[in-house]
């Protein structure tokens, strides 16, 4: 065993003194940090106004659409407020309040109430929105001492959409479809517009919003003519949906006046919601109801699958290049003058796992580290959810699944590595492995929905999955038989599968030439 633990050390050495390794390690937090900061940034500064043109046959829904699109910007400057201002609060005051909020006390239902908030501005939060003033609700919390002096002033996000005034090459005098068919020449890109940043058209047809007393279903789903809207750009389907949202509140406004209904008594009508509460039978008497850090503690384990998949194919991907190197270079030769082909076996499953524990190590310790330089209500929040996980048993629990899967799969690259001379014959292999680890990915969003369903019980029992499946499935108490079962069942495949592993290797780590075909690979598994 001392060979072997010489081995090993020399594996996690070779690997961890490489600029590589830690520059993979920094950029894992750096990356998921960018992948918010980038995004807003590409959101809010980065993109510009971008500018539409109305052909309005109707010649009355132009403030309509107008107003929509502002109560659309509106809630953006409102969100960029609250940003700004949890930006820029003072430490102290940050830390006192999260240090106050305890996610354990604070009701699931909250998320159900920010959801609606965007999704019903119009029945609840319209009026807040057009009286509230986010400079002024600022300069409040600046004179009350909650924010710190030293701050850049707030500006407020620009428009995402501008509709430019009807353009001189644009005549409403003409038909409908001689109106769409200079926009549509317009904007093809093949002849770009005079107007250089012309992003999309709208054109309403006369008579789309009359109201009739028919019957209301049938009105607003069978009307004859529709509102067409032109865009190069089909991806981005913001506009699109503000002006359709816009439309659609003008013609219920028409079609309560017509029937002679009260529209704000209708509107107070639809923000009433039922109160429904979660509770968990499992919890005691008098705690049923299911906290915010309970909802978080039921989707940790996505998280974790994830992030046990990244540093899984991270570390086999190590362990299959540095063989397929090693054997390639001729140095496996030399190694194998002085041990085993056990215990150069055994040397680098411990070297490299090491090295996956130490990466994983670092990427927490590094996005915590992160967090801290940040110093901000981010960090102290972040600290409540690890401290949440960290109580609900689930790290220690990724950890023993992250060491099943290291070593089934390693046993599995490491025989792939023995049998390749180059790394183009490693990938002919890789290919079908790869489709196989794709399983655990598809099915992540699915199995937390139905923990105990069939394809969650089936995948558990698999031993290639149990780690993933069963990590997934931490969170909702699966049954103690396949706690057990799995966990034994997947243990001994790790038995299994290190020991055909090694009759491979053994076989073939001094082989050179063709990679060695199944029936051949069968004989040494049979030998």
């Amino acid at each position: 065993m001392r060979y072997a633990y010489l081995i090993a050390v020399r594996e996690y050495l070779e690997n961890v003194k490489t600029k590589g390794f830690w520059i993979g390690i920094l950029l894992f937090p750096v990356i998921l940090l960018a992948s918010i900061k980038v995004t807003r940034f590409l959101e809010e500064e980065a993109t510009p106004t971008r500018n539409f043109v109305l052909a309005d046959f109707t010649g009355e829904l132009e403030a309509v659409i107008d107003q929509g699109l502002n109560r659309s910007h509106q809630w953006r400057v409102f969100s960029a407020a609250s940003d700004y201002v949890s930006k820029h609060t003072r430490k102290e005051f940050a830390r006192k309040q999260i240090e106050e909020m305890d996610l354990e006390k604070i009701p699931s239902s909250v998320i159900d109430a920010m959801k609606s908030m965007r999704q019903e501005e119009d029945a609840r939060f319209e009026g807040f929105l057009n009286s509230s003033d986010p400079k002024a609700w600022i300069r409040m919390m600046a004179d009350s001492g909650v924010l710190v002096e030293d701050r850049p002033d707030f500006e407020s996000p620009r428009p995402k959409f501008s509709r430019i005034p009807t353009p001189d090459w644009l005549d409403m005098n003409q038909s409908f479809k001689e109106v769409r068919a200079l926009l549509k020449e317009r904007l093809d890109e093949s002849n770009p517009s005079d107007e250089k940043d012309l992003f999309a058209a709208v054109v309403i047809p006369d008579g789309i919003l009359t109201p009739s007393k028919s019957n209301l279903l049938q009105l607003m789903g069978a009307r004859p003519k529709e509102v067409e809207y032109w865009s190069i750009n089909q991806a981005d389907f913001d506009l699109r949906d503000s002006i359709r949202r816009a439309l659609d509140r003008e013609l219920q406004r028409r079609l309560y006046a017509t029937e002679g209904l009260d529209e704000e008594l209708i509107k107070n009508i639809q923000s009433d919601r039922v109160p429904v509460v979660s509770l968990d039978p499992k919890k005691k008497e008098g705690e049923e109801e299911v906290s915010l850090a309970d909802t978080i503690r039921q989707y940790v384990p996505i998280g974790f699958v994830y992030l046990l998949w990244i540093s899984l194919m991270s570390v086999v991907q190590m362990l299959l290049n540095n063989t397929v190197e090693e054997k390639s270079n001729r140095i496996v030769e030399v190694l194998l003058s002085s041990v085993t082909a056990g215990e150069l076996m055994a040397g680098k499953l411990f070297g490299i796992a090491c090295v996956g524990f130490t990466m994983l190590f670092a990427w927490i310790a590094a996005l915590l580290g992160i967090l801290h330089w940040h110093a901000g209500p981010e960090a102290e929040f972040v600290t409540k959810l690890l401290d949440i996980i960290e109580n609900s048993g689930l790290l220690w629990i990724f950890l023993a699944y992250f060491l099943m899967a290291y070593l089934l799969y390693s046993g599995i690259f490491l025989a792939i590595g023995s049998v390749c001379s180059t790394i183009k014959d490693a990938q002919n292999f890789m290919g079908p492995v790869m489709i196989i680890m794709m399983v655990p990915l598809l099915t992540m969003m699915f199995i937390p929905k139905d923990p105990h369903g069939t394809l969650a019980t089936v995948l558990s029992w698999i031993p290639i999955y149990t780690p993933f499946v069963m990590l997934n499935r931490a969170a909702a108490n699966p049954p103690l038989f396949d706690i057990v079962g799995t966990t034994i069942l997947g243990f001994v495949s790790v038995v299994v599968v290190i020991w055909l592993a090694g009759k491979v290797f053994r076989t073939a780590i001094l082989r050179t030439g063709q990679a060695p075909r199944l029936v051949e690979l069968w004989r040494w598994l049979k030998g």
